[in-house]
């Protein structure tokens, strides 16, 4: 069976080849060549030998199919418990099949795998809270998604995904020259309103060096203003990388490993080049686990950390709150029934579980927020976490998957979530657009903007 020249094993390398993919229309002709691409066995169990090694094999291995992962995953509790989405069963009918089959498996179980790895599965990694054996079921579906894109089976839209990366060194089509004459264009509109604001582009040796979700440029350009605006308010001394910028990776979803890599040694030399104390991460929880927590090893540091300090958004806000750099207007404190979103990727695989809520103690006023049950390490996924958000043939399945979430919000009664993560603040969104349960959503930038008192020496001169 010839492989297609949309569906293939060949990653996106060229601006021909990445036009060629968007322009079929959600992936129609790509998934029909799918159905002819001829596994290479002898590939795939050569990859495996390189690439499996003793952590991976012991966990398949010691798995006791004691079922206690699988109360844990929102996956198997709205399909009626059924036994097959219990994650240990997932991962051995995947993963493991291909390990024993040494390979040896054909396009219609790859299929199944696909489906497995990206529709019921978000690598959110809860199930591994309740292992007693510790097994990582989030590690081991990465690794699983890597096999199947290296053999062409990867959803349409993280294929796309991948290429940009590998293009762009961004999710999508934003070019270093597009993200900073955006950052300017926003700085000048907000300008009137904030004396002296500017784009510090490039600054060796700033206390901060900041970097995005190129969605904010593409899409939410008032995301960029935020942040320039509040680091102005703080009085940082910041700057922007003119490249190296992009702190996400939809690669990590794709299971483009070679993409991974590339992406975050561009963010790394950016450090390196402008040698900033610290660097701060904008409010995308994916960024922070590809930059901070994986990248290193991807980039084959020893350390096992970046080249600088690196912190999520909200541990800069929750500092600048807690140093008076920021401080909140009294009367401008959140009066309405808030909850809080605590995204997996940055609480749960990286412990930044109490400083959202030092946060909300500043503010909102006491008594209006309500957590939800269960949450910090043990909060669901919201649903569209690891890429579901995006893949148009599981739409249906992420819709459902949804539905964990949206109960916990209706629960709390609240009108208003904080989602302090891109992912996060999408499915959210889409629960009420699928759903209709009243309620908003928002970033933290946006409502801190709104209740921050501006210093005397920064106000407007009337």
């Amino acid at each position: 069976m010839p492989e297609g020249t949309l569906c293939n094993k060949n990653p996106i390398q060229t601006q021909e080849a990445l036009k060629t993919l968007l322009s079929d229309t959600r992936g129609k002709k790509y998934y029909e060549e799918m159905k002819s691409i001829e596994v290479d066995s002898r590939l795939l169990w050569d990859t495996i030998n390189k690439t499996f090694h003793s952590r991976m094999r012991t966990w398949l291995e010691i798995c006791a199919h004691c079922g206690l992962c699988a109360d844990s995953c929102f996956f198997y509790r709205i399909h009626n418990r059924d036994p097959k989405q219990v994650p240990a069963y997932k991962i051995q009918s995947s993963l493991g099949e291909i390990i024993r089959r040494k390979g040896n498996v054909d396009n219609k179980f790859m299929w199944m795998a696909m489906e497995t790895a990206w529709a019921k599965c978000t690598c959110c990694n809860r199930c591994g809270l309740y292992c007693p054996h510790g097994i990582d079921m989030g590690v081991m579906f990465s690794y699983l998604r890597g096999l199947l894109y290296q053999q062409g089976f990867v959803p349409w839209e993280l294929k796309i995904g991948a290429g940009m990366h590998r293009l762009y060194h961004a999710q999508m089509d934003v070019t270093d020259e597009d993200f900073v004459e955006t950052f300017k264009w926003m700085a000048e509109e907000y300008q009137e309103d904030y004396p002296g604001l500017s784009i510090p582009i490039d600054n060796v040796g700033a206390d901060i060096m900041y970097t995005v979700n190129a969605r904010e440029v593409k899409h939410y350009p008032e995301a960029l203003a935020e942040a320039a605006i509040l680091f102005h308010l703080a009085g940082e001394n910041w700057t922007i990388p003119s490249s190296g910028w992009e702190q996400t990776s939809l690669a990590m979803f794709a299971g483009d490993w070679e993409a991974c890599k590339m992406q975050v040694e561009h963010v790394y030399a950016a450090m390196e080049r402008l040698r900033p104390k610290r660097m701060v991460g904008t409010e995308c929880g994916h960024a922070h686990r590809a930059t901070v927590v994986e990248g290193p090893y991807w980039a084959g540091r020893k350390d096992g950390k970046p080249p600088v300090e690196s912190l999520h958004y909200v541990e800069w806000v929750a500092e600048a709150l807690r140093t008076g750099k920021l401080k909140i207007d009294p009367s401008k404190r959140i009066k309405e029934r808030i909850t809080l979103q605590d995204s997996c990727n940055y609480v749960r695989n990286h412990g930044l579980k109490e400083i959202t809520r030092e946060i909300i103690g500043y503010i909102v006023e006491p008594g209006y927020f309500v957590d939800m049950a269960p949450n910090r390490d043990h909060n669901y996924c919201c649903g569209g976490g690891g890429g579901l958000n995006g893949i148009g043939i599981f739409r249906e399945q992420r819709n459902k998957a949804l539905i964990t979430k949206r109960d916990q919000i209706i629960k709390t009664g609240a009108t208003l979530v904080l989602a302090p993560c891109h992912n996060c603040w999408d499915a959210i969104r889409d629960i009420e657009k699928e759903y209709r349960i009243g309620i908003r959503w928002s970033f933290l930038k946006s409502l801190l903007i709104d209740m921050v008192e501006i210093p005397e020496h920064l106000k407007l001169n009337e």
